[in-house]
């Protein structure tokens, strides 16, 4: 572990300065995907990693010590979670301030990377154990424990008070760009079946090279009644909400983080108020349920953790940061730089 931690800070300076990059042949088990050359950018950088060298076994990929990138995958019929087949089970995206990954398994939650350095990181996450991630490292880990929410800004149905995931899907792809100026996941859901509809969603994720906020676009097929997104409950954490007169927030600031129990997270999902129906409280989530629609929904979700450098580490200062974010998005409709 500590000769793979050396490693990991040697090439995380290499990463801050320039970009590294790699030719990669991406091809497994005949699952669709496609050779790339990966190029890890200067500012941001998203990725998906999966395993070659085994086989599947049921549910499960066993054998196999390496995992490869690759710029397009076809996920497998058997996937599912724990299936050990790709890299920390999802899609990730980052830049020097925070990271985020997704679950592409029926969880569908994300997910967050503190980060205690102000380098790219992603490339090393859980190269050495399945789990690694939600071990304290020298870079961070994983600090939000989803359970059985959406997580921060992750997506799903509300269908008689219960949040649907995606339990249900005939194929699921993944899409990753790396540009100079931003990185983004793209995800296409192919028959999204929820109880009584069964629907194709598309889904963009992207992060920028300043700030901390994912922009978040969903596009469905159909105009569909409860399609929602979230930030996941704790105990005792208030929810704080606010409206400007185009856009609101809803967030929340306190001891909810795996680490311990005094590190604290702030967590903020941004909205556009004409295309929400309702905000309400869910089982799991404080919950924003959009309008039936085939248009393209737009929001914004972000986390900020106390002990990333420099960064936010008071309850006053992310709310100071929310309502400065609030305004430029009532003022210019986006926060993207």
């Amino acid at each position: 572990m500590k000769k793979i931690a050396i490693l990991c800070l040697a090439f995380l300076g290499i990463l801050a300065c320039k970009e590294k990059a790699s030719k990669i042949d991406a091809t497994t088990d005949g699952e669709k995907s496609s050779a790339i050359e990966v190029t890890t950018p200067q500012k941001t950088y998203a990725e998906i990693s999966i395993k070659e060298g085994g086989e599947w076994n049921g549910r499960k990929y066993v054998g196999g010590d390496t995992f490869k990138n690759v710029q397009e995958l076809q996920v497998p019929k058997n996937h599912t979670d724990h299936s050990f087949f790709i890299r920390y089970e999802g899609p990730g995206w980052e830049n020097n301030q925070i990271g985020y990954r997704i679950y592409l398994d029926w969880r569908n939650a994300i997910d967050i990377y503190g980060k205690k350095v102000d380098s790219l990181v992603l490339p090393y996450v859980g190269q050495d154990g399945f789990d690694s991630y939600h071990e304290p490292a020298d870079w961070g880990q994983d600090i939000l424990k989803a359970g059985k929410s959406m997580g921060i800004g992750g997506y799903g149905r509300l269908v008689n008070d219960t949040v649907a995931h995606f339990r249900k899907v005939a194929n699921t792809s993944v899409k990753i760009e790396n540009s100079e100026n931003s990185s983004s996941v793209k995800i296409d859901y192919d028959g999204w079946e929820t109880v009584d509809q069964r629907i194709d969603l598309d889904v963009v994720l992207t992060i920028f090279k300043q700030d901390r906020y994912t922009h978040a676009t969903l596009t469905p097929s159909k105009a569909i009644l409860g399609l929602c997104t979230g930030v996941v409950k704790f105990k005792d954490i208030p929810l704080r909400k606010k409206e400007g007169a185009k856009w609101a927030y809803i967030a929340t600031y306190g001891t909810q983080t795996l680490v311990n129990e005094t590190d604290k997270l702030g967590m903020a999902l941004f909205y556009e108020i004409d295309e929400v129906a309702e905000q309400k409280e869910g089982v799991n989530d404080h919950l924003v349920i959009f309008k039936p629609t085939t248009d393209k929904i737009t929001y914004y979700f972000l986390g900020t953790w106390e002990q990333e450098p420099n960064g936010i580490k008071d309850e006053g200062s992310f709310i100071l940061d929310l309502d400065k974010k609030l305004e430029r998005l009532n003022t210019t409709n986006s926060l993207n730089l």
